[in-house]
């Protein structure tokens, strides 16, 4: 159930809707529910959200906000990714506090995923 002020949907561009379904059904087996052919919804991610048709993309380096996933696994993580046609653009590194990467899906749309510090 949404909760009262608090962040619930989040929407992003996508080039290729399909190929960015069949990306994120790959790597973090989400469901996608269609609404037309311009747009695609999911949920129970930790944030609802969906992607709508456009020729524009997500870059932080462009001001847009980061969404980032959690991972047990970092290293698996990046094997999934990669192997289902995502784009490493920032290799595994550390930051205070634990060690990420960061990677485009096939619409071109920058994420990050992060994980606990080594011990």
């Amino acid at each position: 159930m949404p909760e009262h002020e608090k962040l619930n949907y989040v929407e992003l561009p996508a080039r290729d809707l399909e190929a960015t379904k069949a990306f994120f059904s790959s790597v973090f087996g989400w469901a996608f529910v269609d609404y037309g052919p311009q747009y695609t919804a999911f949920s129970n991610q930790g944030l609802d959200g969906g992607f709508f048709q456009s020729d524009l993309m997500s870059d932080s380096q462009n001001g847009a906000a980061l969404l980032v996933f959690y991972s047990n696994d970092l290293e698996q993580t990046l094997r999934k990714v990669s192997q289902a046609g995502g784009t490493v653009i920032k290799p595994i590194f550390a930051f205070p506090g634990g060690r990420r990467f960061h990677f485009r899906e096939p619409s071109g749309n920058e994420f990050a995923v992060w994980s606990e510090p080594l011990e």
